[in-house]
């Protein structure tokens, strides 16, 4: 048994991504029908790829043992081998994936599993992507990843068809595409110059490139961090962003909450690695950063303000999350850094519940919001269609509009951060450390930038405040007289889920900013990270 747990502990880095993706092939070869079987199948991978990153977790916040994780596939040594790495941070991030992933699963299997083909198998192949994504040691696999996850997120847009989301859905295809193009010139242009892109190697070789290559390089990174801000939706190349969330299935929209993390978190990546001391923020442009951020603030926050449809002013708040992010990363101090991921952790989960919650709220007895519908008038009529037609998995929950309007108003509270939550502990946080760094935390910017990052950031809350309590009022008080809101079980458990989650965040705000903390330092701990990933594996000569 011992040695059976030192197998699975050598190679558990590479399970959150391999057992999704052997899952996701495998139902493929199940029919549509076998509904009850690809549940099963994909509640069992979920539950292992918890249980995965849990133990990665363990491993990594342990004194004991090595802070960063290095996985070499085939046993090849880094720059040449494939490599995973996990630290703190990047476990950080896939857990934070894998638990939205198993509540937007548990939500669809009560509807919106059955309501459209290969919906299992496009949603794991979401996670093995993002999951990648996170755990990836080198560029090239960060744009296969990217690749697979974008590739499984243009089905899911579309589940369920109809004309407003096919057309949403359409947008969000093309402009992907568009900056996957970018990406990849960027790669290439890097590689070009370096000879590498596996992410340590190229940190090492940064300091031997002469001026011009140094040029080539800053030039091909450049173009790396715009495709990096269009997929964290930063504007103004976030046009397509409320409106393709809006219109995705709730489950769908939840999981998509996590995806503009992506583009924050390679930045921050790649800024502790290539330049140390913060000279790679000057490369990507503190002062663009912080300027980008609080653009996408106040934009979200406008839309937030303007929004009648709950959906469109939850894909507003997911704007507003990532340009709080990236104004408050742009300052490159630790301690903003660590209360910053925090207020990740929070944000990203509270905008997945307002997404599970937007269909929910919305929905009346004998009537579901978000139908799926014909995106021509005569070509949805399917043998698939017609079987799963009115499909209700369940039983209703009594006093479900309380519940619901209970759920709505503690998330609202919140995102907008309002104390003792779990919000105003990470805004708090970030902005005390901002205002403490003063104008030495953003050496590109003028002397007011941080009080411009504190003035936004306040104003934002309490515009966004303003906004939710105007739409619970009208939808839970205005609107509510004689109707009643349907809720099944299987819907309901992934908000109290979720919910449980921030209130245990709150709850336990001192041990999770000692992680945070711990994993901003470990972006500073640059020697460590190359020293584990191109030292060569065991049993190979150095």
């Amino acid at each position: 048994m011992t040695g059976l747990l030192e197998v699975l502990d050598r190679h558990v880095s590479i399970v959150p991504i391999l057992l999704p993706l052997i899952a996701s092939a495998a139902m493929l070869l199940l029919h549509e029908r076998r509904r009850r079987a690809k549940a099963i199948v994909s509640s069992l991978t979920l539950a292992a790829m918890l249980a995965a990153t849990l133990r990665l977790l363990a491993v990594v916040a342990d004194a004991s043992t090595p802070e960063i994780v290095v996985y070499r596939l085939a046993n090849w040594s880094a720059p040449y081998g494939i490599v995973l790495v996990a630290d703190r941070l990047s476990v950080l991030m896939v857990l934070v994936t894998v638990l939205l992933g198993a509540a937007g699963m548990t939500y669809a299997l009560a509807r919106w599993a059955a309501l459209g083909p290969r919906f299992h198998s496009l949603y794991l192949l979401l996670l093995m992507g993002l999951c990648g994504a996170f755990l990836t040691g080198d560029l090239f696999n960060l744009y296969v990843f990217f690749e697979v996850l974008l590739a499984a997120s243009y089905g899911l847009a579309l589940h369920g068809s109809g004309k407003r989301r096919v057309k949403a859905g359409l947008h969000y295809v093309a402009i992907n595409l568009a900056a996957s193009v970018v990406f990849l010139v960027g790669v290439s242009l890097v590689y070009a110059v370096t000879g590498t892109l596996n992410m340590a190697d190229l940190a090492d070789k940064v300091g031997q490139l002469g001026p011009d290559n140094l040029v080539l390089l800053k030039a091909g990174l450049s173009i790396l961090g715009v495709a990096f801000l269009v997929k964290s939706g930063a504007w103004p190349l976030s046009f397509w962003l409320p409106t393709t969330y809006s219109a995705a299935a709730a489950p769908v929209a939840a999981i998509f909450a996590v995806m503009t993390k992506v583009g924050v978190y390679v930045i921050l990546r790649l800024v502790a690695l290539l330049w140390p001391g913060g000279e790679a923020l000057a490369l990507f442009g503190s002062s663009w950063l912080l300027y980008l951020g609080l653009a996408t603030v106040l934009f979200g926050t406008f839309g937030v303000l303007a929004s009648a449809e709950l959906p469109r002013m939850a894909g507003y708040l997911t704007m507003i999350s990532s340009g709080t992010l990236l104004a408050v990363v742009a300052s490159g101090d630790p301690v903003v850094l660590s209360s910053a991921l925090y207020y990740l952790i929070g944000s990203t989960i509270g905008i997945a519940v307002i997404f599970l919650l937007c269909e929910l709220v919305n929905r009346r007895d004998g009537e579901v919001a978000q139908a799926v519908g014909p995106v021509f008038h005569d070509d949805f009529e399917t043998q698939l269609r017609n079987e799963f037609e009115g499909v209700e998995l369940g039983v209703t929950l009594p006093l479900a509009t309380t519940l619901l309007a209970a759920a709505f108003f503690f998330v609202a509270l919140q995102l907008v951060g309002l104390p003792p939550l779990s919000g105003f502990i990470a805004k708090f946080g970030m902005l005390a450390a901002v205002v403490e760094a003063g104008s030495g935390g953003y050496a590109h910017a003028p002397a007011s930038a941080a009080w411009w990052v504190v003035g936004v950031i306040v104003f934002s809350g309490f515009c966004v405040l303003v906004a939710l309590m105007r739409k619970g009022v009208s939808v839970f008080w205005a609107e509510s007289a004689g109707t009643t809101r349907v809720v099944r079980p299987l819907e309901a458990v992934p908000v109290a889920f979720l919910i449980a989650l921030l209130v245990a965040l709150t709850v336990l705000a001192q041990p999770t900013l000692r992680y945070t903390a711990a994993a901003s330092a470990g972006l500073e701990a640059r020697s460590s990270y190359l020293s584990s990933v191109l030292q060569p594996p065991a049993g190979e000569e150095p």
